[in-house]
């Protein structure tokens, strides 16, 4: 019998090294995404308080495109950006969410970034 590793679990692994090393603030929130096969979802969390700040997705209604590609998770950096910056944050830590920093994570960074966010 093959054995196969179980890449979800990790990735989870990954993320809980890295969620021990990183904290979002009021002043400077965590920015986590999490992708999936089909859409790709990010958000602004303040780690202190324990709440969600704002969040962009592919799955919001004005969205219309096919959510899994790089294309879609670029245009959700810019749309989480331009709700950030309307909340008067433009500081972030980046949370990759324990997957690597190619592809579709790093497109949603690089519109992040584009739409005025640091990190």
């Amino acid at each position: 019998m093959v054995s196969r590793k179980d890449s979800n679990k990790a990735r989870k692994s990954r993320h809980q090294r890295i969620r021990g090393k990183i904290s979002g603030t009021a002043a400077r929130p965590r920015l986590s995404v999490y992708r999936s096969l089909t859409n790709i979802y990010a958000q602004l969390i303040d780690d202190e308080k324990g709440v969600t700040l704002t969040s962009a997705s592919t799955v919001e209604k004005d969205f219309k495109d096919y959510g899994g590609n790089k294309d879609a998770a670029e245009a959700v950096g810019k749309k989480l950006a331009e709700k950030a910056v309307k909340l008067g944050i433009t500081e972030v830590v980046f949370d990759r969410g324990g997957y690597v920093y190619e592809g579709r994570v790093q497109k949603l960074a690089e519109g992040a970034r584009e739409g005025g966010l640091k990190f």
